[in-house]
């Protein structure tokens, strides 16, 4: 299975992209928002996530920029009458963050915007994915926040000359909290070892 690929932007559309990995071209279907991303990254060597899926009359790679979008197409895809293309045309309309708030708010009127979406198809969907995406998003949103204070507090833990791998091993035993705490916590730890 296809999970990821790195190389170059050989051709770029709205909904479609080929990638030069070492010589051999893939072509992904991507969305609307994905392609906005990748146009920034046209000469460099760029990390595109993937959903291989196989059928029993064709195969397809899609590609994604980010791991929430990613994470999102491989929910909506396993909704019984949602395939990749309506998937695709729900990610292009709407940012999983907007796509969130519509489910939250329950707006039919919203999904139905998306082409290839009927009344009966966003009814089955926002049952379907009730809490998903709110789920997905505030998970998401606290490990980046747990991460970026782990990282300052390891920061500053360097700077007063703690080695990287005893500043690894404490940060894994503290808990969450502010930068200060983290790092006051730390220090109780790097003290006992020393």
């Amino acid at each position: 299975m296809i999970v990821a690929l790195k190389g170059y932007i050989e051709r770029l559309e709205p909904t479609f992209v080929e990638l030069d990995v070492g010589g051999v071209v893939y072509g992904l279907g991507i969305s609307i928002h994905t392609s906005m991303r990748l146009k920034d990254c046209l000469d460099t060597c760029v990390k595109v996530l993937c959903v291989q899926v196989i059928r029993e009359d064709s195969q397809a790679l899609f590609g994604f920029f980010d791991e929430v979008e990613r994470l999102s197409f491989e929910r909506l895809i396993k909704i019984n009458g949602v395939g990749p293309k309506v998937a695709l045309a729900i990610l292009g309309t709407y940012t999983p963050q907007s796509f969130a708030k519509i489910l939250e708010d329950k707006d039919i009127q919203a999904l139905q915007r998306v082409p290839g979406i009927g009344a009966k198809g966003a009814g089955k969907i926002m049952v379907e994915l009730a809490g998903f995406f709110t789920e997905l998003i505030e998970d998401r949103v606290e490990k980046n926040t747990t991460n970026n204070i782990k990282h300052e507090a390891a920061q500053a833990l360097e700077s007063l000359g703690f080695k990287n791998a005893d500043i690894t091993n404490a940060l894994k035993e503290v808990g969450d909290g502010e930068v200060a705490d983290v790092v006051k916590e730390a220090l109780k730890i790097l003290g006992k070892k020393k």
